[in-house]
């Protein structure tokens, strides 16, 4: 479709909700699984992945991509193809090498940022030199954030020893080595530089415009506050006002303005959407300002317990429950569906089978049962 220009805002077309429902999952990898994308083509297209904890990043590439095994994200970790490192919103994604070079410095102000919240435990602390001490330690070796804190206690003893640890991880862009984060090994977390660990030093800090182009590419159509979220970041409005003439623009049914690329797929509100589970934190659920293109509102915070994010199922392109597996010495492997409302019996069956190919693909077990229910706490 091309784009509008020097229309009034008026004449924009509306995207129905489920008309940006389906343009999201599409983008996502999420209407149907990728044939033509490799894991580290999917991590690049999704401009990385949440990855606060181990499993997640694995989860959200096998309910995206045709015939994932888990190793293919393993291998490429182990190669150094893709590193775990603090980026989007202050959170652990799994990025490509290239993203971690290049979007970690576009958000360095988003960590600038953070790290003034804290100014009052870091009277005194000399940044650049409290810098150059945490890349000479990981450099050395890769040192747990404890070890870190414990250095940097003994030159500042007057710090407050949280300040200490979120200003190491500001200043310096930090990953954590394997085999933290790989299939089925893991370890604790240990961290080093990412330039150190990845032999090669990040260009200078990018424009926005093109990360701009990117996000739409895989979460359009959206606002300049969605892309905000997503990011970070603040004032973005001046990159998309210098992209306008070249994008497509649309609003949402309340009026808010949406930009996308011009010849993106936007695909029928009546198109199916199989059922997908997702990992917790998918950033499909936190990547938009007006989470209701996937979230119905009557369901918003469902997905969460106090500070616990629960795995999510999507029914019809939207959250339609929870879900979680638990693995039993001696019992079938447990995967419990928690639906928030009904579903008929064709929806309830496809799930079941989503389901079981999730287990079967996603965990060793031999024997499984997929369960509709309430969560038992099993303690």
């Amino acid at each position: 479709m091309a784009p509008k220009t020097g229309t009034s805002a008026h004449h924009h077309p509306v995207l129905s909700r489920r008309a940006l429902n389906r343009a999201t999952l599409d983008r996502q990898l999420l209407l149907r699984r990728s044939e033509a994308f490799s894991a580290k083509d999917a991590v690049a297209h999704l401009l990385g992945l949440q990855a606060q904890n181990v499993k997640p990043p694995y989860f959200a590439l096998w309910s995206r991509l045709a015939g994932f095994r888990p190793q293919a994200l393993s291998e490429l970790m182990e190669a150094r193809e893709v590193v775990r490192i603090v980026t989007l919103r202050s959170t652990i994604h799994t990025h490509t090498a290239d993203d971690a070079l290049t979007l970690r410095p576009l958000v360095q102000a988003a960590r600038d940022r953070e790290l003034n919240a804290f100014r009052k435990g870091l009277v005194g602390v000399d940044l650049e030199r409290l810098g150059g001490i945490v890349r000479t330690l990981v450099e050395e070796r890769p040192h747990s954030m404890k070890e870190l804190r414990e250095e940097l206690l003994k030159v500042w003893p007057d710090a407050e020893p949280l300040a200490l640890s979120l200003a190491a991880r500001c200043v310096v862009p930090l990953v954590q080595v394997t085999p933290r984060g790989v299939w089925g090994r893991s370890g604790p977390v240990a961290l080093t530089g990412v330039e150190h660990w990845l032999g090669r030093s990040p260009g200078p800090v990018p424009a926005p415009d093109e990360t701009v182009l990117r996000y739409l590419g895989a979460f359009g159509p959206a606002s300049v506050k969605d892309m905000q979220t997503w990011s970070g970041l603040t004032r973005l409005g001046a990159a998309f006002e210098r992209l306008r003439p070249g994008l497509a623009v649309f609003r949402d049914e309340n009026g808010v303005e949406l930009f996308d690329l011009p010849d993106a797929v936007r695909p029928d509100g009546d198109t199916p959407a199989p059922p997908r589970f997702l990992p917790e934190f998918d950033n499909l659920l936190l990547s938009h300002a007006d989470r209701s293109r996937v979230v119905p509102p009557e369901y918003k915070g469902r997905s969460w317990t106090g500070n616990q994010a629960h795995c999510t199922l999507l029914v019809d392109g939207f959250l339609a429950g929870i879900w979680r597996i638990e693995e039993r010495k001696g019992s079938p492997t447990l995967l419990t569906v928690q639906l928030f409302g009904t579903l008929g019996r064709a929806q309830r069956a496809a799930v079941a089978e989503e389901g079981a190919r999730l287990l079967a693909c996603m965990t060793s077990a031999t024997s499984y049962d997929v369960r509709f229910g309430e969560f038992v706490n099993r303690n």
